[in-house]
């Protein structure tokens, strides 16, 4: 079944290339593996983070896109003020610590509008709270920015993760002991 909901965008703002390098890819493959369309980088270039992304949907399939952002403060203005690529503004999410909890405003974002959820680096600039309409935490403690994108993700499309999701590329066939792979037009349900 394919998703209704408007594109879903994660940016990942500050990513340092030596410092962050798993991380940032962690954040990415995330984004992927829970249903988000793109994944936009920002901070220091680093083109092995955008490679590793692009090879595992090729590999996996799915219709996922990972960038980099050289002005992610202007882009982030431009997709929640003016233009979220329709010519309409979009939605955007922070993910901080210092945000309203989840649970309870999950439920008040709208859905008929693409979406950009904002995750943080090194230091996040101060006028990000003001740019996004939600600023939300996945509990109010010092933790992973990967586990809040992921519980974010789970919360906001529950069906992300489906492997019927990932069209082309190959196929993990769900077991209870050992692994097994296979290219996808080769596996149906039963």
């Amino acid at each position: 079944m394919e998703r209704v909901l408007p594109s879903l965008h994660v940016l990942r703002l500050g990513h340092r290339r030596e410092r962050d390098k798993r991380i940032t890819s962690h954040l990415g493959l995330t984004a992927r593996a829970f249903g988000a369309d793109n994944f936009v980088l920002s901070g220091e270039q680093d083109q092995n983070v955008l490679e590793t992304l692009d090879s595992v949907s090729e590999r996996f399939g799915g219709n996922f896109h990972a960038r980099y952002e050289e002005k992610p403060m202007s882009w982030l203005k431009r997709f929640a003020q003016k233009d979220a690529g329709d010519g309409e503004p979009g939605v955007a999410i922070h993910l901080t610590m210092y945000g309203l909890p989840w649970k309870e405003t999950i439920d008040s974002i709208p859905r008929d509008r693409p979406i950009a959820v904002v995750v943080g680096g090194a230091k996040v600039p101060g006028e990000v709270f003001g740019i996004c309409q939600y600023n939300i935490a996945i509990g109010n403690q010092p933790h992973s920015e990967v586990a809040a994108l992921a519980v974010f993700l789970q919360s906001w499309l529950p069906d992300g993760a489906e492997a019927s999701n990932f069209h082309g590329g190959m196929t993990v066939v769900p077991m209870e002991s050992g692994k097994k792979i296979l290219p996808s037009e080769d596996f149906s349900e039963e």
